[in-house]
Order: structure tokens, then sequence, then C-alpha cells
């Protein structure tokens, strides 16, 4: 078991961006016992998420995706007989503008299911409804329009959701 310095030297290692094997070499502690603290603390931020990032009063949102693939990227999985896990990753971020803050976030594919599940998780956390900005992927409007019960205006030429 590691005592609290080496999880916060790791942890440290690991928010600034190095790799679970890098962090292996810079402080001799194995990588599985690295992936098990990272799991630990993953789960107990996530937690503290949930419970957290409730009633919020963004204003501004500015939601986007994050592109990364998981064992391979999607054109050599595609070619599996079952493709599971591998292949194209996003990560839903929802960011308020003016705090930076990240009120919610959704691991998945760049479906409307996976959009329609971000977007009523975001708005199970406000508490009033936001200006929100989004690129132009066609899932968000309908998703949005959903979640806040159709008080929504759209400026397509600019990529703006307005709550009403």
């Amino acid at each position: 078991m590691l005592d609290i310095g080496q999880q916060s030297l790791v942890i440290s290692a690991l928010v600034e961006g190095n790799s679970i094997r890098s962090v292996e070499r810079m402080t001799s502690i194995h990588r599985d016992t690295i992936t098990r603290l990272m799991v630990r603390v993953g789960n107990g931020c996530s937690i503290l998420m949930d419970d957290m990032m409730r009633n919020l009063n963004c204003k501004t949102l500015q939601l986007d995706e994050l592109w990364a693939f998981v064992g391979m990227k999607q054109k050599r999985a595609a070619q599996l007989p079952e493709r599971g896990e591998y292949g194209d990753a996003y990560t839903f971020v929802a960011l308020d503008a003016e705090t930076k803050l990240v009120p919610c976030f959704h691991v998945g594919r760049r479906t409307w299911a996976d959009t329609e599940a971000f977007i009523l998780d975001l708005r199970s956390r406000l508490a009033c409804r936001p200006q929100i900005t989004t690129d132009a992927f066609q899932a968000y409007y309908p998703a949005i329009k959903a979640a806040f019960e159709g008080k929504v205006v759209c400026n397509h030429h600019e990529s703006i959701c307005i709550g009403a």
C-alpha cells in the first residue's frame, strides 16, 4: 500500500500528463499499482462530482467532444468480428465559459444516444437555462430541445443554442 506522499506524487505526475509507464519509471512504483490508484481516485472524483455538481447557475456553457481511440482506431476496429470497446471514443464536455467549471462529461461514441445521455445529465445539474454554444454536430439540437422542454432558440449559422 502506498503512503499519502507516494499517492500524491503519482496523481500529480498523472495530472501533469505523464503516462503510466513514465510515472512507473519516475517513482519505481509498479504500473499495476499506479492503475489501481488511478481507478480508485477516479471513482472518488466521480462520486464527488455527482454529489456536488448540482443546482449550478452556469450562464454560458460551451459543449464539445474530444476524440480518442481505445485499442485501435475506428478503421481497424470496424474489421473485427466483434468490436466491443475498441475504436473511436468521444468525451463530451460541458465547460462554463466564465468560471471554467466542468459541470459534467460523458464518455461514449459520437452518436445521438450518447449525446442525449450527456445533455440529460447536464440538464439535471443546472438550476437555470444557460446560453449553450456547440459545434455543428446535429445531435445537439434535438437533445437540448428535449432536455429543456422545447424552450430553446437555435441560431444554426453560429451553432448557438440559447435557453429562452
